[in-house]
């Protein structure tokens, strides 16, 4: 109990935002219902990915507009090896994370020496090179990207099997990502990434290898979209690469971390359920359908302008007893 304890695996606020991911992934296993499955599964990849990139976004305070390109990037990766190589798809996800892990090594090494809008505005340019460099790759189909032989899913049982499997495996995801932003948060790492986010020139006097500390917390943050980027092009059968390397997709990770609230654990959870359910209204209005990412644009200034901190903050701020459980 000792050790649990000071591992921080007693804190309420681990079990909480663990409890809010069970109960949003549950529904569909009681319910078995296919379009529920469909709906949380996209909602359970928003939390991965926005609570991957809130381990740059939050905890070092370095904006990234083209985070998607890990995503995507994991994707072609896991797709090609499937389709090409028919390896096994759980070596492809595998595969896929690795080789966004790698990506974001490289360009740890290389960009994260800038600061403020430099790097913001590099992550556009990495994401839009990477775009027209598969666009041009023929080994991953070019422009018309890649498309599964529906015989691969005879090996999992069926297709229709196949979409269980990956929602079982992206539940474990979402629930692992949980858990690594609440190691990073609570741990010596992250203090010194904290500590960049406040000052990065303070933190490097106080002996934070910074440079080092901000190409890990890359690393860390690029794994699992790598790894649902595979998960999710298998599930769909076939990629493109206008689908794996979506601007429009960056951007909105970026409001949902920041609704949720930048730097805490739940905030992405609550960042992707508010945020979603927001944009399911949007696209069946015919009056909002066509200016979704207008709302989102707005949205993310009225966050900035009014709480920053987010839906996370201005619960611990108006309401301190669930200080103990918003982290």
């Amino acid at each position: 109990m000792k050790q649990l304890k000071n591992f921080g695996l007693l804190t309420p606020a681990l079990w909480v935002s663990i409890l809010a991911v069970l109960l949003l992934g549950i529904g569909p296993l009681i319910s078995r219902s296919a379009s529920q499955r469909e709906t949380i599964y996209i909602i359970l990849q928003v939390v991965v990915l926005a609570a991957s990139l809130n381990i740059l976004l939050g905890y070092t305070g370095y904006v990234s507009f083209g985070h998607i390109v890990f995503f995507g990037l994991g994707g072609y990766t896991g797709l090609y090896l499937i389709s090409a190589q028919n390896w096994p798809l759980w070596s492809a996800v595998l595969a896929g994370g690795l080789s966004s892990a790698l990506l974001a090594f490289l360009l740890g090494k290389a960009i994260l020496r800038l600061r403020g809008a430099y790097f913001a505005l590099a992550t556009i340019g990495i994401n839009e090179a990477v775009r027209a460099f598969v666009n041009n790759f023929d080994p991953f189909g070019g422009p018309v990207g890649m498309t599964l032989n529906f015989k691969v899913y005879d090996g999992y049982g069926g297709a229709a099997n196949a979409l269980w499997m990956t929602y079982y495996v992206l539940l474990v995801m979402a629930l692992a990502v949980i858990f690594l932003n609440f190691a990073i948060k609570n741990s010596k790492f992250g203090l010194g990434l904290m500590a960049i986010r406040e000052n990065e020139d303070a933190a490097e006097v106080m002996g934070v290898v910074t440079p080092n500390a901000k190409t890990w917390a890359l690393v860390l943050s690029a794994i699992l979209p790598g790894m649902i980027g595979t998960l999710f092009f298998f599930k769909n059968g076939n990629i493109e690469p206008g689908d794996a390397f979506r601007l429009d997709y960056s951007i909105e990770m970026l409001v949902i971390v920041m609704l949720g609230g930048q730097g805490s654990v739940l905030g992405p959870i609550l960042g992707a359920v508010g945020y979603e359910g927001m944009r399911n209204f949007l696209l069946t209005s015919p009056i909002f359908k066509n200016i979704q990412l207008s709302v989102a644009g707005m949205l993310l200034l009225v966050i900035v302008l009014f709480i920053p901190a987010g839906a996370v903050g201005w619960l611990r701020k108006h309401f301190p007893a669930l200080k103990r459980v918003l982290v």
